[in-house]
């Protein structure tokens, strides 16, 4: 028996992930991002720097047999990768790198939750210009277009505003926590309660009240300009990002469905800009996250702008409309002659996919997904129906 949230992929849905895998790698490498395969174990040292304790709480530790130091299985690639920028790949100027594998999680978030999903990503580095931001979202509408996800909506944030938010009310590193998570809970009695016990600045308040009820189409950054008059600049900084961001995304892709959430906040420890998720109707956890995490190759040694997408690749499988047309095989019975395997060699070269019996025991009842059969005539090798 697999253990809770651990999952196997059996045919024929292994073939549509794969099939799905190998599409998208194609398209990042069709949009300039080079395949990189980072390992599943590293030195805890590496593998968990810069993503806050969230990352740490995921990720299974065990201790190297030669050296005797902590190492972890990766429950997130994106460490990997800004290590890679930065120390592994030292290049000049953006570097685009992308991604596809297995991660392993300590902890299930939710209760259908898969503790070994494959990750399918890509991370742009070195540019600190909002371009970055907006090549990545529309790279993620290009990936679920892909994939013939439907009906997706595309939520948008900026941990900016929450930020200078906190800062003004002068919450403490623990107050911030606290409120972060009434915040992600949409907890809207509990957030008033707490609010009014602990920011004693009454415009503060009255700011940090109004957060989660922030959300909607274009229109509703229009009412959070209004609702923050008064607030520090950075706040009115990231709503001109969003905006701009927005519109460039909305330029390129008319129909998709852009929503805004200033209590969005994915990855808010370590993210620095904008934030955003895709959902769609009847999943309740987003199919893919990413935002901007400037910064974090700092701890490497060399301090990158970067911003970037992660999905489940198997979740993107299941819910998506790419269907894999697979052609039946041809069912070959058992024999020692060298010319039929030359024949069933041939055949498969052109593609075909082939099946050869072992012994002359009687043939499968399923004929393994065959449909035809090779058959030898007058001297002659033809491929019949079964």
């Amino acid at each position: 028996m697999l253990p809770d949230g651990i999952e196997e992929i059996l045919p024929p849905e292994a073939q549509q992930v794969e099939h799905l895998r190998r599409n998208l790698l194609d398209l990042f490498h069709r949009w300039g991002y080079d395949l990189v395969i980072p390992p599943m174990v590293e030195f805890t040292d590496s593998l968990l720097v810069g993503l806050g304790k969230d990352i740490d709480l995921l990720t299974f530790k065990v201790t190297d047999q030669l050296s005797g130091r902590s190492m972890g299985i990766r429950a997130d690639l994106t460490p990997q990768i800004a290590r890679i920028d930065a120390h592994s790949l030292v290049r000049e100027g953006v570097n685009r790198l992308c991604y596809a594998g297995h991660v392993i999680k300590a902890q299930m978030q939710s209760a259908l939750d898969s503790r070994n999903p494959i990750h399918v990503g890509v991370e742009l580095y070195g540019e600190p210009g909002l371009e970055a931001d907006a090549e990545i979202i529309s790279l993620l509408l290009a990936t679920l277009a892909d994939a013939r996800v439907p009906d997706i909506c595309l939520d948008l944030g900026h941990v900016g505003i929450y930020r200078a938010l906190a800062r003004a009310a002068h919450l403490s590193a623990e107050q911030e926590i606290t409120f972060f998570n009434l915040l992600q809970a949409k907890a809207l009695t509990e957030i008033g309660n707490w609010v009014t016990c602990h920011v004693a600045d009454a415009q503060a308040a009255a700011w940090l009240n109004a957060l989660p009820r922030l959300c909607g189409p274009n229109a509703m950054l229009k009412s959070a300009r209004e609702i923050f008059i008064g607030a520090p600049a950075a706040v009115f900084n990231a709503l001109d990002e969003l905006e701009q961001v927005a519109s460039e995304v909305q330029g390129r892709y008319p129909e998709a469905q852009l929503y805004f959430d200033l209590s969005e906040l994915s990855g808010y420890h370590y993210q620095t800009g904008v934030v955003f998720a895709a959902f769609i109707p009847g999943i309740g956890a987003a199919i893919a996250r990413g935002g901007r995490y400037n910064h974090i190759g700092e701890v490497f040694g060399r301090a990158r702008f970067a911003t970037g997408f992660t999905a489940d690749l198997i979740m993107l499988s299941r819910v998506g409309g790419q269907v894999l047309q697979s052609a039946p095989g041809i069912f070959v019975p058992a024999t020692a002659s060298a010319a039929v395997w030359q024949e069933v060699q041939a055949l498969r070269k052109r593609g075909e996919r082939v099946v050869m019996a072992t012994s002359k025991s009687p043939l499968p009842q399923d004929f393994q997904s065959c449909d035809r059969q090779l058959v030898e005539q007058d001297g002659q090798f033809l491929v019949k129906p079964l």
